[in-house]
């Protein structure tokens, strides 16, 4: 099966969103490198699970496009984990609205191809 437009459009997404999570990793190493770190232990461990989640998110964005069932689950989660950073932003004493709603627009978007890029995967095999 040949991949839709929607299935492409949300593989675009998941990729985009891996190499921003790939940016973040390279942001931390810029910071663990030039001191501005508390502790270099905990910061060598958010690099290795960042780079880690985008690899991830990659491998997402590739089955999501190959049609892949796990990979439209995978995005799926990664926009509801997304929105619950998005929630969390918001949700403090100093809340950051304008990081909040850079991370909510995509995760929904994302959420409504992956969730029509489910449906018609159903559609096919139905």
């Amino acid at each position: 099966m040949r991949p839709s437009p929607i299935d492409r459009s949300a593989a675009v997404l998941l990729a985009v969103e891996a190499a921003a999570l790939a940016a973040v990793a390279g942001w931390e190493v810029v910071a663990l490198l030039g001191g501005d770190t508390v502790d270099p232990t905990s910061s060598v461990a958010l690099i290795v699970l960042t780079v880690v989640f985008a690899i991830a998110v990659g491998a997402f964005a590739v089955a999501t496009v190959r049609g892949r069932s796990w990979g439209r689950s995978g995005g799926i989660v990664t926009q509801l984990l997304t929105l619950a950073v998005a929630v969390g932003a918001i949700t403090g004493p100093d809340p950051a609205v304008g990081f909040a709603v850079a991370l909510a627009v995509p995760a929904v978007i994302g959420l409504v191809l992956l969730f029509l890029a489910v449906r018609r995967a159903g559609a096919a095999r139905g």
